[in-house]
């Protein structure tokens, strides 16, 4: 078993959801989260993605602060970017296709795509019955 987490943009959940579920794989766990990659919280690589690349150097965006940093005293406001976080645990054979179809959904060519990172799983329960291992996650 496999653990899948994809950092993907907000506004591609639905598509993401929908690719997952045609491929047989509806059973996920999404968080919104907040974070930075090389872009260091540019909130230009969150935007549409149907908007001019020459928008970001024409606009001079304000992107707005954490709440982290609105509640403490930092010397430079540390700013970062709306994201989903979406977690899958599937049998080994099927990580493949499920990260090939979460790029084919996510991926522009932008920064801010996102990060999908795949990791081995020990064990599942399922605590209603109690079946294991990969019983417990069909």
């Amino acid at each position: 078993m496999k653990e899948i987490t994809a950092i993907i943009r907000r506004d591609k959940l639905p598509e993401t959801k929908q690719a997952l579920d045609e491929l047989g794989y509806s059973s996920l766990t999404i968080q919104s989260v907040d974070g930075r990659g090389k872009q260091k919280g540019a909130m230009c690589a969150e935007m549409d993605s149907e908007m001019p690349e020459s928008f970001c150097t024409t606009v001079k965006l304000k992107p707005t602060p954490s709440t982290y940093a609105l509640e403490h005293t930092l010397p430079k406001i540390a700013l970062y970017v709306p994201k989903r976080m979406l977690t899958l645990i599937v049998p080994d054979d099927a990580v493949s296709k499920l990260v090939k179809s979460i790029i084919k959904v996510n991926q522009s060519g932008k920064r801010g795509d996102g990060k999908i990172f795949v990791s081995p799983v020990e064990g599942a329960v399922r605590v209603r019955t109690g079946e294991m291992d990969g019983e417990a996650i069909t």
